[in-house]
């Protein structure tokens, strides 16, 4: 049962920092696309 709890929190982790970098790549490519204007 903690082999299943130690590893549903490693997938968590390991999902809120793949979110959080799509929203920094999301951040990044709208200031490039502001630039231009």
């Amino acid at each position: 049962m903690r082999k299943l709890f130690v590893l549903a929190l490693i997938t968590l982790m390991a999902a809120c920092a793949t979110v959080e970098g799509a929203g920094q790549d999301i951040s990044g490519a709208a200031r490039g696309v502001r630039s231009w204007f």
